[in-house]
């Protein structure tokens, strides 16, 4: 399971006078791990015996290409996708199991190469789930299709209280919600720092109805936006794996909630005549020119095509690209390619899945600015 930590670990390296080997794979049914990871190092190969680099800076490339090498030769690959961080020489080496196959790029530089990892995380959401009575919580974190538990909270509590009549039943009445009370105030508390911390995008709350109102009145303004549903469950007898089902109802909710939303925002756009595009060919063209801001693309769907790797030109078919005049790559699925420029310059892209409105048009755009003419 990817952490927070990981993640963060990778962003905020710095591999001084070492480099860093950043290498991303897509693993499918059907592909051979080892033999595109050796095609990955081949590419590279002449940098671990440039003589101009420092003995010592050769001997970590070559320890790196070879520890890359034979973690493709003895792990057992998941399908989808791998991102593998190597320098030697700084210590570092993190792999990164991706929830979906990427295309295939090495890349040696000062620093790792985070954006194609960061885009197809950034299209998965990372919930906390919490489960909360009068004096008790426990909080999760559903990612990735995994959930693990991160603090538990508990305070003081009234055990069956003997009310008596008059005053003393209302001192004892009183206690007992003057610790509730702490008690919500400080789930509140630790949910407002772990939003700070761990940084999760959506809230699942759980538990009887009455404790989940309470505690919601104590939640700071940013985590309560973040409430994206609550499940009613007792705290007493409910299993992990029940949690674990009604916190994934909710985010299976939520994200088609969110894909919908940018799909209806940029049809809206494309109705009013704001910057927006809809369809192969202005998608393509979009990006073509870095015009993309948000792009969504109906998942499952590959599109043969071409594209100018000197320009950056993308389209359905075409030797010769019609920008610079250089001849063009034929790529089996140009849509990936269109991702990957949009990740490139900045952008967005969504993977939309059972879209009625997106599925015709394939691809829509969310744009910058205005589309020039095509050539």
């Amino acid at each position: 399971m990817i952490s927070q930590d990981v993640v963060n670990r990778i962003i905020r390296f710095q591999g001084g006078r070492f480099p860093v080997i950043s290498m991303y794979v897509g693993i499918g049914p059907d592909k051979s791990a080892p033999s595109q990871v050796a095609s990955l190092l081949h590419q590279i190969k002449p940098l671990s015996e440039d003589m101009a680099l420092e003995h010592d800076v050769r001997l970590s490339v070559r320890a790196d290409m070879q520890r890359i090498d034979e973690l493709a030769h003895e792990e057992r690959l998941q399908p989808g996708g791998l991102g593998i961080f190597a320098s030697g020489g700084n210590g570092l080496f993190e792999q990164v199991s991706l929830p979906r196959p990427v295309r295939d790029r090495i890349v040696v530089d000062a620093t790792p190469w985070v954006r194609p990892m960061l885009a197809v995380l950034d299209e998965y959401h990372r919930m906390c789930v919490v489960l909360v009575d009068k004096a008790w919580a426990q909080v999760w974190e559903l990612y990735l299709g995994e959930m693990r538990e991160v603090t538990q909270i508990k305070d003081p509590a009234l055990r069956k209280p003997n009310f008596a009549a008059g005053r003393a039943e209302y001192r004892v009445r009183n206690k007992a919600d003057e610790l509730s009370k702490h008690h919500y105030r400080r789930v509140g508390s630790v949910l407002d720092e772990l939003l700070r911390t761990e940084g999760f995008d959506v809230v699942a709350l759980g538990g009887h109805p009455h404790e989940m109102t309470a505690v919601t009145g104590f939640l700071s303004r940013d985590v309560a936006s973040r409430v994206a549903g609550t499940f009613t469950v007792d705290p007493d007898t409910a299993t992990a794996a029940d949690i674990r089902r009604s916190a994934e109802a909710i985010m299976e909710r939520y994200e088609r909630q969110e894909e919908q939303r940018l799909v209806d925002e940029i049809f809206e756009a494309v109705a009013e005549g704001r910057p927006a595009a809809t369809g192969l060919e202005p998608c393509l063209w979009a990006g073509s020119v870095a015009a993309v801001q948000q792009l969504v693309i109906d998942e499952g769907t590959a599109v043969p095509g071409v594209v100018c790797d000197e320009s950056g030109w993308l389209g359905t078919t075409g030797r010769q690209c019609p920008l610079c005049g250089q001849p063009t790559r034929e790529t089996p699925d140009v849509l990936d390619e269109l991702a990957e420029f949009v990740i490139e310059e900045g952008g967005a892209v969504e993977h939309v899945a059972d879209n009625s409105q997106l599925r015709p048009h394939r691809v829509a755009a969310a744009l910058r600015f205005p589309l020039p003419p095509r050539p």
